[in-house]
């Protein structure tokens, strides 16, 4: 083909394909399969990897994130984006309307009404329909640069459907759905990884990612709502700010469909009314409707304070506050063994929902509330998600209220708690709690820790179930006729998890370190422990004093291992693992060659000439990779052997780097040295 003819395909597979991610992730109206539109973008991938000089800034395989950067940087926003005066009543709408009136002499007014999603403000730029640059709001003047990250959001055009000539910049909202963060936050707790506090925190966590691949794999989504410049085109744009709307979405943009124009003060007050009772039927947070002027030469005219524009406001709901009684407290233990009282309340009506528990954080949390247990208390849903209690009714005491009382035995397990010097929570040191259990396991076989394929979230939980297991340690005893009786488990998935928990017990020391779930014990701590002491009976024997000598190592993560060792319950589980096997001391050699993949993916794909598929694994491992069956967006290696397949395909398509077996032999020599 020459090359004319193979940039007119390019460009026709990018127009495609941009139709096709406009009716799906704006329109949510598909009209191609995903087997389909996976091929359109396999063969664009393909032809963009042959002619990377017909690459483009707007092309679609440009969304799945960059290499990460080292800083963000600071971008001068073209037009200020102010923050909005606040209005907490229907008299301060009125007062809104009425100040207007006197700028504008009484002037007939129209109003636009948008839901307020509560997520994060940015400001996207386009050059003659190309976006160029997106930009968070920061202080409304500066901002940082995030135009990697921000490709990677879906509804967000790299080209507008229309050719617009000019320079011009588009305000939007950031966020991420109230189901999409609940799925998020799960699959954080099942890695062991902190958990969001919201979806807006999660949404401003996932576009300030140093690494674009991150943010890839968010459920982001947006909605724009504002122009705020075209540059030498404003007599050509829109005069209102329900035109504004209209054009937003014929150049692409996802623009809110709950939006309303309205002639009076009064429909804007019963547009307010309405969704403070609705907002809880929609799948994402809003805290308040925003308020418009519709006449964008009125906007102007009013200008701004040094704050706010004068021609906008925001009507934030109040957060709903209700009383009930605390009936009892009890202590939920979570995955990582901290203690949460929670105070069980009188089932009560809050935000949308029935609230029959609340959570009281910890120790001290009760102790400032001078919360007893019996109290009537006033509760809300903080940020009208999590039920929590507000303050104490004292003058509802009847005298028959009593004092609650932290355990200092796991109500689980009953081994001990401990709660650091300067932490409010306490914990469990119980390595065989079952309350943690489920995800401790999860945890050990995660492909950072002993990278046991195959072993998810459903077979630990059989496992468990049929008391197969009762800690990370018994995995080592498993028989395949023990899995054959269980769902989804026949001859050949049995067989390769035996064969996948064979394979841990070669796992490099530091791995099995962090594998144990110690707090505070990440991968790099574990890395430079296994490093100084060679051996885990020298990492448990060490006096405090000893530990803080290794670099990364700190008063907590020495703490944290100290009474991690004194638990009995531990000692026998890290005997059982010494009986199973496992490595307990560094191989032979350096622990450079050891680690020097460390935490690299590798998928192997076809059939190998010069070495077998268990060679490659094994030689992986051992330098600390992982080696997996599936090509995803954590893959960072795809080998390819004769005959690849169709993981080939799906790794053109990620972007995946792609090594010839010679290339791979090439990496492994290069990381014996």
């Amino acid at each position: 083909m020459s090359k004319e003819k193979i940039n007119k395909r390019i460009e026709e597979l990018r127009t495609k394909i941009d139709h096709h991610n406009y009716l799906y992730y704006v329109l949510d109206a598909p009209e191609i399969t995903d087997g389909e539109y996976d091929q359109l973008m396999s063969e664009l991938i393909a032809l963009e990897e042959e002619n990377p000089e017909l690459i483009t800034l707007d092309s679609p395989t440009q969304r799945v994130g960059g290499a990460p950067s080292e800083a963000f940087k600071t971008v001068e926003h073209r037009v200020p984006l102010l923050s909005l005066s606040n209005s907490f009543n229907e008299k301060e709408l009125k007062d809104f309307e009425q100040r207007i009136k006197r700028l504008t002499d009484g002037q007939q007014l129209e109003y636009v009404t948008e839901l307020k999603i509560d997520g994060l403000s940015v400001a996207l730029t386009y050059q003659d329909g190309l976006l160029i640059q997106g930009a968070t709001r920061g202080d409304g003047f500066q901002g940082e640069e995030i135009t990697t990250n921000i490709k990677t959001i879906r509804t967000i055009p790299l080209k507008l459907r229309r050719p617009l000539p000019g320079l011009l910049v588009v305000r939007g909202e950031v966020f991420i759905n109230r189901e999409d963060f609940e799925r998020l936050n799960k699959e954080r707790e099942k890695n062991n990884e902190p958990l969001f506090a919201n979806p807006r925190n999660a949404a401003a966590g996932s576009l300030r990612q140093l690494n674009p691949k991150i943010t890839a794999a968010r459920p982001l989504d947006i909605f724009s709502y504002d122009l705020l410049l075209w540059e030498g085109r404003e007599e050509e744009g829109p005069q209102t700010q329900w035109e504004v709307l209209k054009n937003l979405k014929e150049w692409g943009f996802k623009v809110n469909p709950v939006s309303k124009l309205c002639t009076s003060i009064e429909e804007v007050i019963a547009f307010c009314r309405e969704w403070q009772e609705k907002r809880f039927e929609l799948p994402y947070d809003i805290d308040g409707i925003v308020v418009k002027l519709n006449s964008l030469t009125l906007q102007t005219a009013l200008g701004a304070t040094a704050k706010a524009p004068r021609s906008k406001i925001a009507y934030k709901f109040p957060a709903e506050e209700v009383s009930t009684r605390v009936r009892d407290i009890i202590i939920n233990v979570g995955r990582t063994g901290a203690l949460t009282p929670l105070a069980l309340l009188d089932p009560v009506q809050v935000a949308g929902s029935t609230v029959s528990r609340a959570t009281l954080h910890n120790e001290d949390f009760i102790k400032e509330k001078e919360l007893l247990i019996g109290d009537t208390v006033i509760i809300r849903k903080a940020g009208d998600i999590i039920p929590e209690v507000v303050r104490v009714v004292k003058e509802q005491r009847t005298g028959e209220e009593r004092a609650f009382v932290m355990p200092t035995l796991c109500p689980v397990c009953k081994a001990a708690v401990y709660r650091e010097p300067e932490e409010a929570v306490t914990r469990c040191l119980g390595s065989s709690c079952p309350a943690q259990l489920k995800e401790m396991i999860i945890h050990f076989a995660s492909r950072d820790a002993m990278n046991i394929e195959g072993l998810g979230p459903s077979s630990v939980n059989q496992l468990l179930e049929k008391n197969l297991i009762s800690d990370p340690a018994d995995l080592y005893s498993l028989q395949k006729n023990d899995l054959l009786g269980l769902e989804r488990f026949g001859e050949k998935s049995a067989s390769n998890l035996i064969e996948a928990i064979k394979r841990s017990r070669s796992t490099p020391l530091s791995r099995l370190l962090f594998a144990l779930g110690i707090r505070h014990v990440g991968a790099e701590a574990a890395r430079r422990l296994a490093e100084h002491f060679k051996s885990l009976d020298k990492i448990f024997n060490a006096t405090k004093d000893e530990l803080l000598e290794v670099p990364e190592v700190g008063e907590k993560i020495a703490e944290s291992l100290l009474h991690y060792a004194g638990e009995e319950q531990n000692r026998r589980v890290i005997e059982k693992l010494r009986s199973a096997g496992l490595k307990f001391s560094l191989e032979k050699g350096p622990e450079e060659l050891i680690q020097a993949l460390e935490g690299e993916t590798f998928v192997l794909t076809g059939t190998l000439s010069v070495m077998s598929r268990k060679d490659a694994e094994e030689a992986l491992r051992k330098r600390g990779a992982k080696a997996t069956s599936s090509v995803s967006r954590n893959t960072d290696y795809l080998v390819v052997g004769e005959n690849p397949g169709s993981k080939y395909q799906k790794a053109l398509e990620l972007g995946v780097k792609i090594l010839t077996e010679q290339e791979f032999i090439e990496l492994l020599k290069q990381t014996e040295s």
